[in-house]
């Protein structure tokens, strides 16, 4: 690429009114008149991405509710410039949750001038533009340039005279979060302001000062902030990042995630399956999840939304459907259910039935494509959705897929797909995980390569930058980057490119250390500011659907990299302490890992985490095992069988545990001939010592906390495999945002189950006399004929249970600990 800011400069002049407009370039004298609305008829430079969160948010003054009020702004240069141009970038942001738009130009001013002076009094100020007499149409997401000839000044000052109206939020004078008023209310908003000045953004870094009456001096040096790092405008297209597929060389997976061929035989999965399957028949008709696929062909009409409908099922058209096919395509691999298949059957064909000549599957119009979330979330729900379908064994979903991405790969609006569409990049593992499949193409890569690639970000997240991350520059930071780093990772898979796998692995690592809670859960989400480390308990963070993401990012690196236990671990406590937990019953889905108080009541409408989740419990059995060419690795302790395929024979593997409520593990070995095979047995992490591991009762090896123990020897029919796990209490020092003074917090965890102080989200607990709070582990006593679950030696009326299972209880997972 480079898409700059010169690809806007290349425009006419306006002398007069100094607005930069498209044509042919030439000047207009300054006795010419114009209008406004004139000018910004044809204007079409370059259009100004989303303004997220934290350090690129946009400059707001106070709210007023009368539009006359003048207010200004004014950049203080530091020195004398010679000014060639002002530029004014409108907001262009999300700023109302459950009204899932952009709402770009809100907030411009109506009337205004731009002035420049030598003096900070601006006493004999220079006009660059004025636009006071007469009300300025609105940019929406158009970056609006103004020249200034001959002009020479070390301030610059807008002032707006005229504001325009805007939804906020009253109590908070920022329209993020909080109910809106629909009552008028104005403020001064822009994204950000660039003095131009020999072809370069003077303006950079320079001190902002603001009116004291309705100026907002926290949130002026966002008018000055640095560039965007990938470019500030919504046209991407970037062609010299795409690479000749002759020249790929696709990564090689030392381990492979089985499709079929794991039976679950009782234990948490289990029923987390079964509560699952119920959850899936009862949310939602097969005639509920089509509905939106027969309003687009016109078989259903005049239907009106409401409720959560009018987000979840309609402005997010399809996703509903992908929900479903996530949740009960992985479910069936696993499980033999005659109705669920029968719906799934349902659902895939009414999709077939609506599928246009050109390939088109969408439940939304195609010309509505930018609208909500369409372009990115919804399309990649249902392309999962119809993924994880035909894993189950449904024949046409894969067609549809490869017809419509055909369709899509050719569009005329993909180069404003990543920032044109509300966070673009959650679309990018929909085209990686169909150019990974069986009927993939060169162009599923390659058109994330052109259109989507950030190298800039890419190269940041392999440094180990944490800004990366949570001051992401476009859109707001989000638990749903992790699916950007999920497509990456896939384009590593697809050409080899280690660009890829070395930010993939910065990224995850970044995650791992800055933004993970006790347990697991992430702890950073839209509309917060999350920074490093601060783990906050008292927002709503820990969203479900992060840690589905969490796993399956985390699951792709266990197949590259089967032997590093870390991913197993990460996998293992994200199951049990967010997405078992985050189930309630068949009842339905939790959004938010709610680690102090109480937890959420579960919902059953179609939420970005009921989605996840679903498709993350109908899962569960291909995170237990992978499978290698000489053999297998046990990853999770869930009582199963495997039956795979070893160099031509089939094999049988039967785990018999009741872990997490005891111990003891007992495997199987069912070969009709005998078999050489590597089995490689996980020695958690979390293991108070090393497991000595005996096969047929005899002595075969002692493994390490943290690796697998390979167990290579010819398998005979019946030969068995013993092993007790270690796990022990292990306390962890909270050091995160939510301290209470005086005092020290502490997560408790036995092996990789997240424990759960119950009674009080402000339970204090003492430890004996002369010891540092973690000797709290030595103090846990097990409650009789209730496995995991422990009072508090020395503190009457303590107890911890399992995270996972807490309910209605009050509740904290970091308790004040003092000795």
């Amino acid at each position: 690429m480079r898409l700059t800011r010169r690809d806007f400069l290349w425009s006419t002049t306006y002398v007069g009114a100094g607005l930069a407009v498209a044509g042919p370039l030439k000047q207009i004298a300054p006795s010419v008149a114009a209008e406004p609305a004139e000018l910004m008829h044809n204007l079409t430079g370059l259009r100004m991405a989303a303004t997220p969160a934290t350090a690129y948010r946009a400059y707001r003054s106070k709210v007023v509710t009368n539009p006359e009020f003048a207010t200004w702004v004014q950049v203080d240069l530091g020195n004398g410039f010679r000014i060639d141009g002002v530029q004014l970038f409108p907001a262009s942001e999300r700023m109302y949750p459950g009204r899932d738009q952009y709402y770009a130009g809100e907030g411009f001013p109506l009337r205004f001038r731009i002035e420049a002076s030598d003096d900070a009094n601006f006493s004999a100020p220079l006009i660059i533009s004025d636009f006071t007499q007469s009300n300025f149409p609105d940019p929406k997401d158009n970056i609006t340039q103004y020249s200034a000839p001959r002009i020479h000044g070390r301030y610059v000052r807008l002032t707006a005279t005229r504001l325009r109206p805007v939804k906020v939020a009253p109590t908070e004078g920022v329209p993020i979060g909080g109910e809106l008023s629909d009552s008028p209310n104005y403020t001064l908003t822009l994204a950000k302001m660039a003095v131009l000045s020999g072809g370069r953004d003077v303006a950079v870094g320079c001190s902002v000062s603001t009116d004291k009456e309705h100026g907002n001096t926290d949130l002026a040096t966002q008018l000055t902030r640095s560039p965007r790092q990938d470019g500030e405008g919504i046209h991407y297209d970037n062609p010299r990042a795409v690479t000749d597929p002759s020249t790929w060389k696709p990564a090689k997976l030392r381990a492979e995630v089985p499709k079929a061929g794991v039976t679950l035989d009782g234990g948490l999965f289990e029923t987390a399956m079964r509560n699952n399957i119920e959850y899936l028949l009862t949310s939602y008709s097969t005639d509920d999840l089509l509905r939106q696929f027969y309003e687009r062909t016109g078989k259903i009409k005049n239907f009106k939304p409401t409720g959560s409908q009018i987000f979840w099922e309609e402005d997010l058209a399809g996703s509903n459907a992908g929900r479903f096919l996530m949740g009960a395509g992985n479910t069936l691999r696993w499980i033999n259910h005659p109705e669920l298949h029968r719906r799934l059957n349902v659902v895939v064909d009414g999709i077939e039935e609506c599928r246009q000549p050109n390939g088109y599957i969408m439940a939304y119009p195609e010309d509505t494509i930018f609208y909500s979330e369409r372009a990115a979330y919804t399309r990649a729900w249902l392309t999962h959705g119809l993924l994880e379908a035909a894993y189950s064994g449904n024949t046409k979903a894969l067609p549809m897929l490869r017809g419509y991405y055909d369709w899509f790969n050719r569009q005329s609006f993909l180069p404003e797909m990543l920032r044109g569409a509300i966070q673009g990049g959650q679309g990018m593992v929909a085209n990686t995980r169909v150019g990974a499949s069986s009927v993939g193409k060169p162009a599923d890569a390659q058109v994330i390569q052109r259109y989507y690639q950030e190298d800039a970000w890419l190269k940041g997240l392999a440094r180990r930058e944490k800004e990366q991350i949570w001051q992401y520059p476009y859109d707001r930071p989000h638990c749903y980057l992790l699916t950007d780093l999920e497509a990456y990772l896939d384009l590593y898979l697809i050409t080899g490119d280690p660009l890829y796998y070395d930010a993939v692995l910065g990224a995850w690592e970044l995650y791992r250390a800055h933004w993970q809670q006790a347990g697991g859960s992430i702890s950073i989400i839209e509309f917060q500011k999350d920074p490093p480390d601060s783990n906050y308990l008292q927002q709503k963070l820990g969203e479900l659907c992060g840690s589905s993401f969490w796993v399956f990012l985390s699951q792709r690196f266990q197949q590259l990299h089967p032997d590093d236990e870390r991913y197993a671990a990460e996998i293992e406590k994200s199951i049990y302490n967010v997405g078992i937990a985050n189930q309630d019953g068949s009842t339905g889905l939790r959004y938010h890992t709610i680690l102090e108080g109480k937890k959420e009541r579960a919902t059953h409408e179609n939420t970005c985490c009921e989605g996840q989740g679903t498709r993350l419990l109908g899962s569960l059995p291909e995170h237990i095992y992978s499978i290698t060419p000489d053999g297998l690795y046990v990853n999770l302790y869930e009582p199963s069988t495997i039956r795979w395929q070893q160099n031509g024979q089939q094999m049988d593997l039967k785990l018999e545990t009741r872990f997490p409520f005891h111990t003891s593990v007992h495997c199987t070995v069912r070969t009709s001939t005998p078999t050489l095979a590597n089995l490689r047995i996980r020695v958690p992490s979390w293991s108070s010592g090393e497991m000595t591991i005996l096969i047929n009762d005899k002595p075969a090896g002692i493994g390490k906390p943290g690796t697998y123990l390979p167990l290579e020897r010819q398998w005979s029919d019946g030969d068995s495999i013993e092993f007790n796990l270690l796990p022990a209490v292990q306390v962890r020092r909270y050091t995160g945002a939510n301290q209470i003074a005086g005092k020290s917090r502490y997560s408790v965890e036995y092996g990789p189950i997240l424990l759960a102080a119950v009674g009080s989200s402000t339970v204090s607990i003492s430890v004996d006399q002369g010891h540092d709070a973690e000797y709290l582990a030595n103090q846990l006593e097990p409650i009789a004929d209730l496995p995991l679950h422990f009072a508090v030696r020395g503190n009457p009326g303590r107890r911890f249970m399992p995270y996972w299972q807490v309910s209605e209880e009050e509740f904290t997972c970091y308790p004040a600990v003092s000795s």
